[in-house]
């Protein structure tokens, strides 16, 4: 165990449940997990918090599951992910005059680049949660990917701007706090699942990720190595799970439970002499379901929310021939049988689902290789990523050669497992990922400080600063 390495925890919450997994990197750069728990999630609907003591309760409920795995373990500050049907995304381009243009470009030219996003404009009640640069310019020449140590007199950039609700964001902060936990940063969930589901391969063919989860599909679109779009579908296994309540007369447990355990997304694999047996209400007479309409029932909300991406892809011009990754599912919702049966008919496009276990150290827990714990495996990456950022930046003001856990491998020869690739073919291999979590940027704090002095959300004395 790599006792130098910290611990990070993620906290994804969810519509249908909350995680938290506490995880520490091992030697090669693998996460080897700490402490885990989940529980039930009451006061979410479509991403958003509405009740936060509900909220608090579970959350506090996951943490103690962590502890009773882990006693060892103290959590203090954790990633959280943030989805819901307010979030929103638009396109900006930011560019800036080098006053010492004989000098190459500098990380500070490029951070203060991506600052001056900040101030896009946008509209009342909305806060910018994310900028991610996507082409660089200098000069005349674009699509540079890291345009540090390069000499021009200008440079700029596409940027991807990713804003939320105020408000939403302020509840899911609260939830937090109250729990005794400090927000160590505020990550989009299918920017998340995408780090915990992609490889190098998948960045580099372009690839769709739709992260399905209980109350909104997530999606993140990535072409030619950068994020081009993302979008929140306001439609989730929750609207299943209701379809088919409503539509079959059932408790909603049971609704969930028959979509578990016979539910598919195509009703022509249903079997139509197939019968399920529910249980009658207080004395009353048991009722049969058919498999072949349950599976009807599915099959029309999931093309509904597949007619949805395939919509989005649309807009942002990106053609089926333009994805060879195709679609990655992932997400709670993703486990349905025959899923990427439908998605290849209805967007045109190869699908396979999204696993977040070639990132977890031999010897993990089981429940967490599942589709659904992807966010959560992804916020601690995205935590690692930011620290490891800030231990090289450190290691250029004190002169000292520092290198973190995930180039540490890379500085020998082979590393197990990965006999026959090259020092140099590791390194540029995982560059390319570490391009990709750098660009996912940190700096929702420093957005909280525009109506008064302090950090912090300070439009009620209560609220205190999160993220």
């Amino acid at each position: 165990m790599n006792h130098e390495q910290p611990i990070i925890v993620g906290l994804d919450i969810g519509t249908t449940k909350i995680a938290a997994i506490a995880g520490r990197k091992d030697e090669f750069g693998k996460l080897e997990i700490l402490g885990f728990g989940r529980a039930n999630s009451n006061g979410v609907q479509h991403g958003m918090v509405l009740n936060i003591e509900q909220t608090i309760r579970a959350i506090q409920t996951a943490l103690e599951s962590c502890y009773h795995f882990n006693p060892d373990l103290s959590i203090e500050e954790v990633y959280v992910g943030i989805a819901g049907q307010h979030i929103k995304s638009i396109q900006t381009r930011g560019d800036i005059v080098r006053q010492h243009n004989e000098d190459e470009i500098s990380q500070l030219e490029i951070d203060q680049l991506i600052a001056n996003q900040y101030k896009t404009y946008i509209p009342a009640g909305d806060q910018i949660i994310d900028v991610i640069p996507q082409e660089f310019t200098v000069d005349n020449f674009q699509n540079i990917t890291n345009p540090i140590g390069y000499n021009g007199v200008k440079v700029g950039a596409n940027f991807h701007i990713i804003t939320g609700d105020r408000n939403a964001i302020r509840n899911i902060n609260r939830s937090v706090e109250k729990s005794n936990l400090k927000v160590k940063d505020l990550v989009l969930q299918p920017l998340a699942s995408a780090a915990a589901v992609m490889c190098e391969q998948d960045l580099e063919a372009g690839v769709a990720i739709v992260d399905i989860g209980g109350g909104t599909t997530d999606l993140a679109v990535f072409y030619e190595g950068v994020l081009k779009h993302t979008a929140v579908i306001p439609f989730g296994g929750e609207n299943i799970t209701n379809d088919i309540k409503n539509g079959l007369g059932v408790l909603k447990s049971q609704a969930e439970q028959m979509k578990v355990q016979f539910g598919s997304a195509l009703a022509e694999e249903a079997k139509s002499n197939a019968y399920i047996t529910i249980p009658g209400l207080r004395g009353m007479s048991p009722k049969e379901i058919s498999v072949k309409m349950l599976a009807g029932i599915i099959q029309a909300r999931m093309s509904e929310i597949l007619d949805f991406v395939t919509y989005q892809l649309r807009q942002v011009g990106i053609e089926n021939k333009m994805l060879n990754g195709g679609i990655i599912l992932t997400g709670g919702g993703s486990q349905l049988k025959h899923l990427i049966q439908l998605t290849e008919y209805v967007t045109g496009l190869d699908a396979r689902i999204g696993l977040p276990n070639e990132h977890l150290a031999a010897g993990h827990i089981q429940e967490l290789t599942k589709p659904m714990y992807a966010t959560c495996t992804g916020l601690i990456l995205k935590g690692y990523n930011v620290y490891e950022n800030s231990v090289v930046k450190n290691s250029f003001k004190t002169g000292v050669e520092v290198y973190p856990a995930r180039e540490q491998a890379s500085q020998k020869d082979s590393v197990p497992g990965e006999e026959g690739i090259g020092k140099e073919k590791l390194k540029k291999r995982r560059k390319n990922l570490k391009t990709f979590l750098d660009s996912i940027k940190s700096g929702l704090i420093d957005m909280f400080t525009e109506d008064e002095g302090d950090r912090g959300f300070n439009s009620e004395k209560g609220d205190t600063a999160a993220r």
